[in-house]
């Protein structure tokens, strides 16, 4: 007979024929938990419903453009614990950071130097580096995909109306010498999606839903493990209080204002501009 001491150990015996052992555990591990946490705090039948409820509406945010649960997880700071705890890089490689929900699985393909601002209004910049491994070795042919909201704080699939599809994306192919280099604008600080659960969720607990300005990577190179990471814009407001939780002092880099006619020409973007400049250094396989 089924009472509330003896059903978590009947939940994980139910488990015992999961071919998966893997699967086995983190099943154990959650039906665990989650049982812990309602004796806890005492969890109540309508809170309980009111969970679920909460979770349904959650799926139904969920579009091919936009993934609420992801921005739950950004929140809730979930996704950063995971990346972390699987970010366990060499040192001196570019720290990862969270993927966050307006990735696209296919960025259009760019040639180096072109302008993925493809609307214009944000102040220009030049972003430019080098993909190289962790010895400094130049990876050529490396590609670094690339994603970040318009100069007003709005990805491309949250306003289709007013951005064309793939502005502000770009997958480029470093050169012989491993670098790359684009030219888009400035990002800004922006709101997260706050129309939906998640900004329930933060109004609920009076918590902002601003991110600091950021342009989002994923750098991959043949024999190397590739690292999804952000570069931060420095003196951005809200570094230290990111909705997300995804802020490392290691990946805020400066926009260095630039006044150089030569340079701007060289470029083909207006003066004055700015520029960023870093590496991407990723771990050996």
């Amino acid at each position: 007979m089924t009472t509330d001491v003896t059903v978590t150990d009947e939940a994980v015996a139910s488990l015992r024929g999961t071919a998966d052992p893997r699967l086995r555990e983190l099943l154990t591990g959650l039906i665990r938990h989650l049982h812990a946490f309602a004796r806890e705090t005492g969890l109540t039948q309508a809170e309980w419903e009111r969970a679920i409820g909460f979770l349904t509406e959650t799926g139904k945010m969920c579009t091919d453009t936009r993934q609420e649960f992801i921005l739950l997880s950004d929140v809730l700071g979930m996704s950063m614990l995971v990346e972390t705890i699987n970010g366990d890089r060499a040192a001196g490689s570019t720290e990862s950071t969270v993927l966050g929900p307006f990735h696209m699985t296919e960025s259009p393909v760019r040639e180096l130097g072109a302008n993925i601002d493809l609307v214009g209004g944000g102040e220009p910049c030049v972003v430019s580096g080098r993909i190289v491994s962790g010895d400094g070795t130049p990876l050529p042919g490396a590609l670094l995909d690339v994603w970040q909201a318009d100069g007003n704080g709005f990805y491309d699939v949250q306003r289709p109306d007013v951005q064309p599809p793939g502005n502000g994306r770009g997958l480029f192919t470093t050169d012989a010498e491993g670098r790359f280099w684009f030219r888009t604008c400035v990002p800004s600080p922006y709101p997260i999606p706050t129309d939906g659960p998640v900004g329930e969720l933060l109004k609920a607990t009076g918590r902002h839903p601003y991110r600091p300005a950021h342009i989002h990577f994923i750098a991959s190179a043949e024999g190397h493990t590739p690292v999804t990471t952000h570069i931060f814009v420095a003196g951005s407001d809200y570094l230290d209080s990111d909705a997300v939780f995804a802020v490392k002092q290691s990946l805020v880099e400066d926009f260095t204002p630039t006044d150089d006619p030569s340079l701007a020409r060289e470029f083909g973007i207006e003066n004055p501009f700015r520029q960023a400049r870093f590496d991407l250094v990723l771990d050996r396989a």
